[in-house]
């Protein structure tokens, strides 16, 4: 439904660790760094951007990624985790959602709220 996100970071060497590791069971790669930012992505088709920011940080944002299935959602969660990631929710069923509603939730190095998601 979108066609891109951008996220402030304020270490963007400890957010590509966290992202490399917890997207990629989901089928995203890190398709391009440069010192400024990075992207991430099915190959080649960055969506998720990452712009270094120095200063305060403005707030937190919420970031959905579909995944494949609970097993891809429950090693998001662990490697993200040993990425540098917190838990904000193991992996499971949320029946308060929907009936079918399968995630977990991890909270990224600058305190976004990062979610896999499959139904």
């Amino acid at each position: 439904m979108y066609d891109h996100i951008g996220l402030r970071v304020g270490d963007l060497d400890a957010s590509v660790r966290f992202y490399t590791a917890a997207l990629a069971p989901l089928g995203y790669v890190l398709c391009s760094r440069d010192a400024a930012g990075a992207g991430f992505g099915p190959k080649g088709e960055p969506a998720l951007w990452l712009h270094l920011h120095k200063g305060k940080s403005n707030g937190s944002a919420h970031v959905a990624f579909r995944a494949p299935d609970h097993d891809a959602i429950k090693t998001f969660h662990s490697e993200g985790l040993k990425a540098g990631g917190r838990d904000n929710g193991a992996a499971g069923s949320r029946k308060d959602y929907s009936p079918t509603y399968y995630a977990a939730f991890l909270i990224d190095p600058d305190g976004n709220n990062v979610e896999a998601v499959c139904t």
